[in-house]
């Protein structure tokens, strides 16, 4: 969808949304290197739990998911259950016993559970490679909708996304942006949700909870029009989609930024809840973004149109595209518009400053042992920078679909963080030796497809670029497990923390 004029009202919307995060976000710089990124206060479970769902907001649950239900119909219903499904494992088998270790980031976990400096630094890399690639689906959310709002072409709406993105950050001050996130939900949720009921209402359906009245439009279409929503299923096999189900759900618990929420929880009780209302806050994103996607696919055969497959552009947009067609007022559209790009801004700025954290905190000390708190927090900020630049010139390039382009962050955080962290808690023979070719592995085997898949195409099949974790994790685990055996266990220190602290037993 382009323009060729600026969207007046639309555009007066944003500011004001953003002018609001910005006003609650002032005075509150930041003093240390390690508060860059991972700093903020805890305000009970509640709050926390907004906080979470803030946390895990972006372009990708706000516009790629509505898109690929646009696009594939049922088949993007592996988003959905790998996304929640992630949170389920965090809440069962990580969030309790991470509150338990009291570390920062999780290449600081990795280095002391492991006993390793260079296990923290293969982490901090990982780190920043996860927050480049989700950055770049992001990047392309706010190119899209800044396109829109201006009139203008891809390349040039990168750049200046990029440029407002970095002017957002430096205006409210990065202690800012992580503290505004329980604000930022609250209205986020209501800059998405209000156009989906005013949706709902006009199409005749029931609009109270538009997240239930939607399924009647499924039916229409399936009666009126022919389309039958679970024909993508055809197209995909059965171990396609579970394969990128689970390396979803796997990338969820292992996603550095989505970790260090649990860090910062006073106690091991209200790091449980928080994960709990986080689900819960997350759920209600969940269940509205596939009703725009359906809700376009009606308006679409209304018109006459044919089901024909869109541009991958075209599909990511569909929620503007349908509050667009539904002939809403302009200020629900711009509160829309807004939303999708507060989620992405905040998105890109967690993201950004978990990369650059994790150099200035984890790599940058290794290389300059007498940098003291000021020193950190200048290479943070320099580093922030440097990752901004570096993404908008991935981004000027579309290479996929929103949620398509977050994927593969994800099955690089379930084929090397997420192993780490399981095995590091609840198997204490595993060693630094055992990590580090755990991690390596995992790299590679997430990069298996593009790197071998020409010259092995079974490697394209069995570990797809979005959907490698389903098999890779385990593999991961596996060469974790049997390296570990293979050398030094860990040392008793490490053991007796784990038996003592981490599972209660009192001893190893």
């Amino acid at each position: 969808m382009t323009t060729t004029s600026v969207q007046l009202v639309p555009l007066l919307i944003v500011a004001a949304m953003f002018a609001l995060f910005i006003v609650s976000g002032l005075g509150r710089k930041l003093r240390q290197a390690t508060d860059y990124g991972f700093a903020g206060s805890y305000s009970g479970h509640l709050g926390s739990g907004a906080a979470i769902a803030s946390n895990w907001m972006s372009a990708a649950s706000i516009l790629g998911l509505a898109g690929l239900f646009y696009l594939k119909g049922y088949y993007a219903m592996a988003f959905v259950i790998g996304w929640t499904g992630g949170y389920v494992l965090l809440l069962v088998l990580l969030a309790t016993q991470i509150r338990r270790f009291g570390k920062f980031t999780a290449p600081d976990f990795v280095a002391f559970r492991y006993e390793s400096e260079a296990a923290r630094t293969v982490a901090a890399l990982i780190s920043i490679m996860i927050s480049i690639i989700y950055c770049v689906a992001q990047f392309r959310g706010v190119a899209l909708l800044v396109s829109w709002l201006f009139g203008i072409g891809y390349q040039a709406a990168v750049i200046t996304g990029t440029a407002l993105v970095v002017t957002f950050v430096v205006i409210s001050g990065t202690l800012g942006v992580v503290r505004n996130q329980r604000l930022q939900y609250f209205v986020l949720i209501i800059a998405f949700v209000l156009p989906l009921m005013l949706l709902t209402r006009k199409l005749g359906y029931f609009w109270v909870l538009p997240q239930f009245g939607y399924g009647q439009a499924i039916t229409d279409l399936q009666d009126h029009y022919g389309f039958y929503w679970s024909e993508p299923f055809a197209t995909i096999s059965l171990f396609h989609w579970f394969a990128l189900c689970f390396t979803l759900m796997f990338g969820t618990a292992g996603l550095p930024h989505v970790l260090a929420r649990f860090y910062m929880a006073p106690s091991i009780r209200d790091a449980r809840w928080g994960v709990v209302w986080g689900l819960f806050f997350i759920s209600l994103i969940y269940w509205s973004a596939p009703a725009y996607g359906v809700l376009a696919r009606l308006y679409d055969a209304r018109a006459g149109l044919a089901f024909v497959k869109p541009d991958p552009a075209t599909a990511d947009l569909v929620t503007l595209t349908a509050a667009l067609r539904g002939g809403i007022p302009m200020g629900a559209v711009g509160l829309l518009v807004a939303g999708g790009l507060a989620a992405a801004f905040y998105a890109i700025s967690g993201l950004l400053q978990s990369g650059a954290a994790a150099f200035a905190y984890d790599i940058y000390p290794r290389l300059r042992p007498v940098a003291n708190d000021s020193d950190k927090l200048a290479m943070a900020k320099a580093v922030f920078l440097v990752l901004a630049a570096g993404v908008l010139v991935l981004s000027l390039r579309p290479l996929g679909m929103i949620a398509e382009i977050a994927a593969v962050a994800f099955a690089l955080a379930g084929n090397t963080i997420f192993p780490a962290f399981l095995l590091g808690i609840w198997w204490s023979r595993t060693n630094a030796a055992g990590v580090l070719a755990g991690m390596l592995t995992g790299v590679l085997i997430t990069f298996a497809a593009p790197l071998a898949g020409g010259w092995f195409p079974w490697v394209g099949e069995l570990f797809p670029l979005t959907s490698s974790a389903f098999l890779g994790a385990p593999l991961v685990v596996v060469v974790m497990i049997v390296v570990s055996f293979l050398t030094r266990p860990p040392s008793q220190q490490v053991m007796t923390f784990l038996a003592r602290n981490v599972h209660d037993v009192g001893g190893p």
